[in-house]
C-alpha cells in the first residue's frame, strides 16, 4: 500500500526525516521503490533530463501525463506526486481538470504547483475537490526568468520574508508540504520552523524535514548545470560510455556475439 499524505504529514510530528528523489520511467522508479524511497516526485525536470529541453517550460500535459503514468506503474509504496507543468494551473478551473488527470488517468497521489500568492486560488480549488497539493518555493524553474536565472532565492530581506508568507500561506491552505528550492540555510530553518507541513529541501540546507534530489544528478549523469547542492552518489554516464565504447570495440573486432552467445 502506498504511503499517504497524511503518512508524509505526520513524519514531521515524528521527527522522521523524508526521502524524495524524482524518477521518469518504470525501471528507476521501481528501485526507488524497493529502496524505500518516500516520496517520488515525477518532476518537470524531465525536460531537462530525458526530453533534451533547456528549460522546464516546454514540457506539456501530455508528456508529464506518459512518464506519470510509467512510474505509476512500477510503484507500490512511495507516494507519487506529478509537477503540473507550465501552463497547466494559469486559472483555477484548469488545475482543477490537469490535476483530475494526473490522479485519475496516471495513478498519481497527488500533484506539485510552483508559486504562493499568486497561484492561491488554484491550490484552494485543488485541496477543496480533494487533490492533495505539494507547494514549490524559492528557486522555482518554471518562473526563472522572472527570478533573474537559476540563482539563490531569498538573500535578501525583501526576498526572504516574501518567500516567509508564501510558506505561511501555502500552509494555511493546507498543502500536505512545500518543497523549498535554492534558499538560504537559515531562511529554510525559519520556514520550517513556522509551518505545520513537511519541508523538503533542494539546496535548502540541513534543517528541513527531508530531502529531495534530481535522480539522475545524484547518479552522476553529468548535465549542462551542475549545482552546489548536488552530490553525486555514482558515476552511471562514465560506466555507461565505457560500456558502449567496450561494445563498439568488440563488434569491430568480430568479439561479440561468441559462439556462446548464439544460436
Amino acid at each position: 500500500m502506498r504511503l499517504t499524505v497524511k503518512a508524509v504529514f505526520e513524519k514531521k510530528k515524528k521527527r522522521e526525516k523524508i526521502v524524495a528523489l524524482t524518477a521518469y520511467d518504470y525501471p528507476l522508479a521501481k528501485i526507488l521503490d524497493d529502496e524505500g524511497i518516500d516520496i517520488i516526485l515525477v518532476g518537470d525536470s524531465v525536460g531537462m533530463v530525458l526530453l533534451g529541453y533547456d528549460t522546464t517550460m516546454p514540457v506539456s500535459m501530455r508528456d508529464m501525463m506518459h512518464h506519470a503514468r510509467a512510474v505509476s506503474r512500477a510503484v507500490r509504496n512511495a507516494l507519487v506526486v506529478a509537477d503540473m507543468p507550465f501552463g497547466a494551473y494559469s486559472e483555477p478551473a484548469g488545475a482543477l481538470r490537469n490535476a483530475k488527470r494526473f490522479i485519475k488517468e496516471a495513478g498519481a497521489d497527488a500533484v506539485k504547483l510552483e508559486g504562493g500568492r499568486k497561484i492561491q486560488t488554484c491550490i484552494k480549488a485543488l485541496i477543496q475537490a480533494g487533490i492533495p497539493v505539494m507547494g514549490h518555493l524559492g528557486m522555482t524553474p518554471q518562473s526563472f526568468t522572472q527570478l533573474g536565472g537559476y540563482r539563490v532565492q531569498g538573500r535578501s530581506v525583501h526576498e526572504a520574508n516574501s518567500i516567509l508568507k508564501d510558506a505561511l500561506l501555502l500552509d494555511k491552505l493546507g498543502v500536505f508540504a512545500i518543497v523549498l528550492e535554492c534558499i538560504p540555510s537559515l531562511l529554510a530553518q525559519k520556514i520550517t520552523r513556522r509551518v505545520k507541513c513537511p519541508t523538503i529541501g533542494i539546496g535548502a540546507g540541513p534543517a528541513t524535514d527531508g530531502q529531495i534530489l534530481v535522480l539522475h544528478d545524484m547518479l552522476g549523469f553529468e548535465g549542462h548545470v551542475r549545482p552546489k547542492f548536488v552530490r553525486r552518489y555514482a558515476a552511471l554516464e562514465r560506466i555507461a560510455r565505457d560500456a558502449v565504447k567496450a561494445y563498439r570495440q568488440d563488434v569491430l573486432a568480430g568479439k561479440y556475439p561468441s559462439k556462446d552467445e548464439s544460436y
